[in-house]
């Protein structure tokens, strides 16, 4: 006696069948809103995230300010560097330079800086951007503070501190505004 073979498999078309399809992907999760908001059309793209959410939203002028910035400490570092009376009686009229060795070491310190803004230049990182502007920020804050002081003490005043005194502070207002305006939350699309 042959024994009674069981009838084919039916197989279901789940991609045809729509209420199957919506119940597999309730169960996966996908499809519905997360807690951000966000629609995610896999599990994929759900557990690796969305590459947009990370993309920073400059803000207008940012990367000509982080180029301005990059120019203007190489030339400065350069110029200390190189010609070391030239920019201390830029700065400082009539004063004679008693030693040339921390006009050249600030100068190697800018130029230090001066790498790590040109790196920042070409970067998307959002930390790394914000952590460049605070860093011009906390320079020229400092070097706002160190000259006038030096005013107070020596009684100096010359066109060229002035202008230098307005620039700091006009650089320290720019380089915040851009730390901000990096860092604000980017609004839901």
């Amino acid at each position: 006696m042959a024994a009674k073979q069981p009838p084919p498999l039916m197989k279901k078309h789940s991609q045809t069948d729509l209420v199957s399809r919506l119940k597999t992907r309730k169960i996966l999760g996908v499809g519905g809103e997360d807690d951000d908001g966000e629609v995610h059309r896999s599990k994929i793209s759900q557990v690796l995230g969305n590459e947009i959410k990370f993309a920073v939203r400059e803000p207008l002028g940012l990367r000509v300010w982080q180029f301005v910035s990059a120019v203007l400490f190489s030339g400065i570092a350069v110029m200390a560097l190189a010609f070391p009376d030239q920019l201390y009686d830029a700065v400082f009229d009539g004063v004679q330079v008693t030693s040339k060795t921390p006009i050249r070491l600030y100068g190697g310190a800018l130029l230090s800086i001066s790498l790590i803004m040109w790196n920042a230049l070409y970067t998307a990182e959002k930390v790394i951007i914000r952590w460049t502007l605070l860093t011009e920020a906390c320079y020229f804050g400092v070097q706002f503070l160190v000259v006038t002081a030096t005013l107070a003490e020596t009684g100096l005043m010359s066109l060229g501190i002035l202008l230098l005194l307005a620039s700091r502070l006009l650089f320290v207002a720019i380089s915040v505004y851009y730390y901000y305006q990096v860092g604000r939350k980017p609004k839901k699309v």
